[in-house]
């Protein structure tokens, strides 16, 4: 059995087309996951969903066997400003296909599917799930995380997300931190009150100084940044509180719990994290599926973007059509060809894989 890519390529860029159609903005995914349910039943595939998650087992599963997950998230950010054709309109111009989540990551969503029914269509000598996940945008609860417990045992998973179709063998972790400095209010034309801003000022210099002393090979240094800043309510009042947002990049390196205790030994305010649960995740590169994956050129990389990989525990690749750049921008798309290549290396990858 030989793949036929073009037309492969073609019907997963149909369905590419239809599902920029219908907005799917995280949490606002359902009207997406009936469609591709739809879409999916549609093709004698059997499918399992728990809220707007969804996912299909390939026939005969052996519990003798691996299991490979394939996995992509159906929601989108937003629609930023300056977009100069319609976010939720498939457009087709040179080759590129323009349209809100057609690069973060529809193309990567159509290419996996049509992947797995090509590989379930033969014997294999793994197990073979799809799952397209939502709430990914916002690392919600209702997402990956909540699915994960409801699937048999997973071995190894392939998340899709716009690498150029490089192999990303690890990924920063994120943690964000509410910082509090409080002061007190008092009239800004007389020398009373303490001003919360004046507090905040050195912790805003630390953070953007400091340097964690272990860096990452692939992954490079502990980011930190500061993201927003919110003090004050009119000019003749001293503020008694500022706040400010920091965005903590982690590497393999720490743990976000060993980096959040760091933290508040330097910084003078109050500290607050929103979540530890999103750490840096990395896979062997000596795992058969990234050696496979260097056999057919294709060269390993850290990748400072989350993903769903950072909810998964167990062995994870992220690899997947488009480019990250273009992911939340206005005018989003992804090349045609860069959707067939994908399907072409999916398979190559995949096909005959012994874990």
């Amino acid at each position: 059995m030989t793949a036929d890519i073009t037309n492969l390529t073609f019907e997963a860029t149909n369905l590419l087309k239809s599902l920029i159609g219908i907005p799917s903005i995280s949490k606002e995914e359902e009207k997406t996951a009936d469609f591709l349910q739809n879409y999916i039943e549609e093709q004698g595939i059997l499918t399992s969903r728990s809220g707007n998650n969804l996912w299909c087992i390939g026939p005969a599963p052996d519990t003798a066997k691996p299991t490979i997950l394939l996995n992509s998230h159906i929601d989108t950010v937003k629609p930023v400003q300056g977009w100069r054709r319609q976010p939720f309109t498939a457009k087709l111009e040179d080759g590129k296909l323009y349209g809100l989540g057609s690069n973060d990551a529809g193309a990567s969503l159509v290419s996996l599917f049509h992947v797995f029914r090509y590989l379930t269509a033969k014997e294999q000598a793994y197990n073979l799930i799809y799952l397209a996940s939502c709430e990914e945008e916002i690392s919600g609860k209702g997402g990956i995380e909540s699915v994960l417990p409801l699937l048999p045992p997973v071995n190894i998973a392939l998340v899709g997300e716009p690498t150029g179709m490089q192999p990303a063998v690890a990924e920063k972790g994120l943690m964000v931190l509410d910082v509090i400095a409080r002061g007190k209010a008092g009239h800004a034309a007389r020398d009373e009150g303490v001003n919360a801003i004046y507090r905040m000022m050195d912790d805003m210099e630390w953070f953007r100084r400091y340097r964690f002393p272990k860096e990452s090979a692939l992954l490079g240094p502990v980011k930190m940044t500061v993201t927003a800043i919110q003090a004050g309510t009119q000019h003749n009042v001293v503020p008694d509180i500022c706040t400010m947002l920091v965005d903590v990049r982690s590497n393999e390196c720490y743990s976000n719990e060993e980096l959040y205790e760091d933290i508040c030994t330097h910084v003078k305010n109050e500290v607050n994290a929103h979540s530890f649960r999103l750490n840096s995740s990395s896979i062997d590169i000596g795992h058969p599926l990234v050696q496979r994956a260097v056999a057919l050129g294709r060269i390993p990389f850290g990748s400072p973007a989350l993903s769903d990989q950072a909810l998964i525990p167990f062995p994870s690749l992220k690899m997947g059509p488009g480019q990250s750049s273009r992911s939340h921008t206005a005018d989003e798309y992804v090349e045609l060809s860069e959707i067939e290549e994908a399907i072409d290396l999916y398979i190559r990858l995949l096909d005959g894989l012994v874990l």
